[in-house]
């Protein structure tokens, strides 16, 4: 990473490694990242395109800190919020030590993965290349084969097979990552988990409860903003006001759904997520309200922290 030139003339006892997650949506960045840290703290969907931020999740392990960038998977931009989810991606890779290209070991090599490809070529970006959900090849002939065709592609520093969701590679991921990291001072505190605020992390994860409850024409019509988050003077309990936000009076009915029951449903489950999360007793309540082509407007996308 560019800034550590800094820290060159000194020395220290510590390292650090800045590594960016990168692939086309749906192939399992957030799992990693997630997996990697031993906290949930990116949000995980069957959905693609869940990620809208760039996320950074911290581990420290004895001297050495690792900071992983968690970027929106590379998609066509359609709105103004998609393109600030590309413009996410090509930053998060302009100044890290090395990136982690994740794919699909069941899906062939697209233009995502070839642009990504390219890019790294032209910044002479270092690069482990992550075959993920190895689980579901029974064959392990087709792996190789799939390794081959990458490595075609562009001459990774390291080809790891991985099940981000069941662990598998994970721990020889980590030894490959840790080959970039650099002597230098932590740049986090070492009992940091992420850079992102509390407040960010509780609107995702509820964000992560409506795109798990509702139907395929909702989620990414979705945003959440977190109104009220305030602890009790008199006992540990954190008050939650949210505000769901969609883009049609359709949609509104159905994340409330019949009798309120959908909307119950996504606060029950994102209750038990953020009570884990933040250790502490929850008091959620959820509104809904429209906001028509939010995705579009760019003074709603501000508003919503996507600058």
């Amino acid at each position: 990473m560019g800034n550590k030139t800094n820290y060159k003339e000194y020395h220290y006892d510590t390292k650090s490694a800045f590594i960016a997650i990168v692939g086309r949506p749906n192939v399992g960045k957030s799992s990693l990242m997630n997996k990697l840290i031993g906290e949930k703290i990116a949000i995980v969907s069957n959905k693609p395109q869940t990620t809208r931020n760039k996320i950074m999740g911290v581990l420290t392990k004895d001297e050495t800190q690792f900071v992983f960038i968690d970027t929106p998977g590379l998609h066509n931009p359609k709105n103004k919020l998609s393109e600030y989810m590309v413009k996410q991606i090509n930053e998060s890779v302009a100044d890290v030590d090395a990136a982690v290209l994740v794919v699909d070991a069941e899906k062939e090599i697209g233009d995502a993965e070839r642009n990504l490809t390219e890019n790294m070529k032209r910044s002479h970006m270092p690069a482990i290349l992550a075959i993920n959900k190895i689980d579901l090849i029974k064959d392990k002939t087709i792996l190789m084969a799939k390794i081959q065709e990458y490595m075609k592609l562009f001459d990774f520093d390291a080809v790891v097979p991985i099940s981000a969701l069941h662990g598998q590679g994970i721990d020889e991921l980590l030894d490959e990552i840790e080959k970039f990291a650099c002597e230098s001072p932590h740049f986090f505190p070492d009992d940091t988990l992420t850079d992102q605020p509390e407040r960010v992390i509780a609107a995702e994860i509820i964000r992560e409860k409506i795109l798990r409850c509702t139907y395929d024409e909702i989620p990414h019509g979705t945003a959440v903003v977190i109104d009220r988050m305030k602890e009790r003077k008199d006992k540990p309990i954190i008050d939650i006001d949210a505000t769901i936000l969609c883009e049609r009076g359709s949609h509104k009915g159905m994340i409330i759904g019949k009798q309120g029951q959908m909307l119950k449903k996504i606060g029950s489950f994102a209750r038990a997520d953020l009570e884990s999360f933040l250790n502490i007793k929850i008091n959620l309540t959820l509104w809904v309200k429209v906001k028509e082509d939010w995705r579009n407007r760019e003074t709603v996308i501000k508003n919503l922290g996507f600058e």
